[in-house]
């Protein structure tokens, strides 16, 4: 049993980093890059436009969350504050749609749109490319390097991170520094972020987080509207934000700390 204040120590076998930390490493990293490029291919551009109309729709509501959390920091408060009040009174109001007529009705059933059919196709295809590659590699692991433990983390951790660095290993008393060759796995799915954007760049499709990020931020695609919702919703809910945000500039008060630097220096 471990005691406190006594240095745990584990003889293990040094073929453990290369025939399971080394290997899993590699394997995540090579699929992260083939689900990056399978992803590339598989999946297909989004459709610009195809109306006036329909391209003021989507890009009003991609105005007014570029105001909410980028323009407030250069402009002056009394352009924000005609921006947002511009921005609020037209989504409450309905200026922005395409189709005004329909404004409260329930929105159309994607199943019988054809660009909505080809948009849930594509976040299916999104979907198992994630998950296949988990389900694969978690069932490579769980097969061949259960119950090892392959390595100790340098730093001290609390016992709230024991059942995430020892899964697969039923010890009690085991220094929760260890790591377990599955916990391995899951350490490196959510830790090769950096390592995907300097392989792949940062605008890549290896990384879980990346995508689940993109996919909450509608500037980040042509299409804001995801098939099934409702543009008036949408509209409402972004007035609601900008509202409630406050106005910031890096300009507040930059005379006193220009002069603040210039009289610290001359002091030198």
């Amino acid at each position: 049993m471990a005691l406190q204040g006594v240095e745990q120590t584990i003889l293990r076998d040094p073929a453990l980093f290369y025939w399971i930390l080394f290997p899993i490493s590699i394997v995540m990293i090579l699929t992260g890059i083939l689900r990056h490029y399978a992803t590339v291919l598989m999946n297909n551009p989004p459709k610009p436009p195809a109306t006036m109309a329909e391209s003021r729709e989507r890009l009003s509501l991609i105005r007014g969350v570029n105001l909410r959390n980028n323009a407030s920091a250069v402009l002056s408060r009394e352009a924000f504050e005609l921006r947002k009040n511009y921005l609020v009174s037209a989504y409450q109001k309905g200026e922005f749609l395409k189709d005004p007529e329909n404004r409260g009705q329930p929105p159309a059933n994607p199943m019988t749109d054809p660009a909505g059919m080809e948009a849930m196709m594509g976040m299916m295809k999104g979907n198992m490319m994630m998950m296949i590659p988990q389900t694969l590699i978690m069932s490579w692991i769980n097969a061949f390097f259960s119950g090892f433990v392959i390595l100790k983390l340098p730093f001290p951790l609390t016992i709230r991170f024991k059942s995430m660095l020892q899964s697969g290993v039923m010890t009690r008393d085991l220094d929760v520094r260890w790591v377990s060759s599955l916990s391995w796995y899951f350490l490196n799915l959510f830790g090769l972020q950096s390592v995907f954007g300097f392989i792949l760049g940062s605008d890549n499709a290896a990384s879980q987080m990346t995508q689940q990020m993109a996919g909450m931020n509608p500037a980040a695609g042509m299409n804001p509207f995801q098939p099934g919702q409702d543009p008036d919703k949408l509209y409402q809910s972004e007035a609601e934000n900008l509202e409630v945000a406050e106005h910031f500039c890096i300009l507040n008060g930059i005379e006193e700390r220009i002069l603040h630097n210039l009289g610290s220096k001359e002091v030198r």
